[in-house]
């Protein structure tokens, strides 16, 4: 384990995402340990090569009541796990790849759950155990025995009971699986290259038109068909309809989670809007305590100021501005009446305008106020100048 350790951390050190590629593929090892880690170069269809991390080995394959070491590569593409990796069955000296609707001449592999990846939904662990299935129902590979004699004797190929269709024999064409040491020549050994796992063969495949061994070629035995034959017949459908039923409802379960983990994300995303909205709303409502504190706080400053004079005696406006000086008190004076002329003055012009007194009288009158009104802003000014205040513009 230390040395596929350093393997992966060799191949992975340059992934975009080591450390979830990292997990992703360790626990696919924990479950299937027949794989093994490798750096290697890996050539694409447009010439262009990469250095890849591939698992490489065995996964165990239940087929008709039999546990088969189907030998596989996996290729683990460096933006894993965002984008799917890609498999190869890789047949030995013995074998050959046998296409199928998921499994080409070449030996790559080709499924909905790659074509639909998207992770976490998707990873390594869950699309070994995929393979696992589609392999039981359809091996990709069999052995290279072009003739073959069967001494056990096979499913009927005929059924007693009417409008039920026979299973398979085995010169049909479709590859049947041989069971643990029958008919292999005298010192014929089945060695996993890989190491691990069952030493049990592959499925066999007949050449279309051979001549298969029947019922009557072992001595004593009979077409009739046995109690034996139809529980392993009954034992064979049943086992097919299981592994169909269990694909099903993998799928179903995948949809489902599909739909969970995006109401969960969609829940997720509402929390946080919610928790912004709710902080934002404390802050307002802290906001609205502290102006609601200084309203009050203003309205009793004015309600004290209003019990004040009402408490106090009639107001004299003359006396209600009290200055620290007697210079001061001189300069607001002479300033008083100096305004005081000025709107003397504009009220006349609008009499001699309204035809109210004579220009004689209007010309005596602003004659007076204009003389008394220069020596006003004279004596404004020398005021000025001992207050020490800027003088007037």
């Amino acid at each position: 384990m230390a040395g596929a350790d350093q393997v992966l951390k060799q191949a992975l050190s340059k992934y975009k995402y080591a450390d979830i590629a990292r997990r992703d593929v360790t626990n696919a090892m924990t479950q299937f340990k027949d794989l093994r880690p490798s750096h290697d170069s890996f050539i694409f269809n447009d010439g262009n090569r990469k250095e890849l991390l591939n698992l490489d080995g065995t996964i165990p394959v239940t087929y008709k009541g039999s546990i088969y070491n189907i030998p596989i590569g996996i290729w683990i593409l460096d933006t894993h796990p965002y984008n799917p990796p890609m498999v190869f069955v890789k047949p030995t000296s013995a074998m050959q790849i046998k296409p199928g609707r998921n499994v080409d001449t070449n030996g790559k592999v080709d499924l909905p759950y790659l074509r639909d990846w998207r992770y976490p939904q998707s990873d390594l662990l869950g699309l070994i155990q995929i393979l696992v299935i589609v392999f039981g129902e359809e091996p990709p590979v069999f052995s290279r025995q072009s003739q073959m004699a069967q001494s056990r004797p096979p499913y009927p190929g005929t059924s007693q009971y009417p409008g039920q269709a026979p299973y398979p024999m085995q010169g049909s064409g479709f590859p049947m699986p041989m069971p643990d040491s029958m008919n292999q020549p005298p010192g014929y050994s089945h060695t996993n290259q890989y190491g691990g796992g069952s030493n049990l063969p592959y499925p066999q495949y007949t050449t279309p038109g051979t001549n298969t061994v029947t019922s009557s070629a072992q001595p004593g035995s009979t077409s009739t068909v046995t109690e034996e034959h139809l529980r392993m017949s009954l034992l064979s459908a049943v086992e097919d309809k299981m592994k169909r039923r269990l694909r099903e409802m993998f799928e179903q379960a995948q949809a489902e989670m599909n739909v969970l983990h995006k109401t969960q994300a969609d829940l997720v995303k509402g929390k946080e809007k919610l928790e912004v909205m709710v902080k934002e709303l404390e802050n307002e409502k802290v906001e609205i305590e502290n102006n609601i504190k200084l309203l009050q706080d203003k309205d009793q400053e004015v309600k004290e100021v209003l019990q004040k004079l009402d408490n106090q005696d009639k107001l004299d406006i003359d006396e209600a501005v009290v200055t620290t000086t007697p210079l001061y008190r001189q300069l607001l004076n002479s300033f008083a009446e100096e305004q005081a002329i000025e709107d003397a003055i504009y009220y006349l012009g609008e009499a001699l305008r309204k035809d109210v007194i004579d220009l004689d009288v209007f010309l005596k009158q602003v004659r007076e106020l204009s003389r008394k009104q220069f020596f006003l802003r004279a004596l404004i000014q020398k005021c000025r100048e001992k207050a020490g205040l800027p003088p007037m513009a």
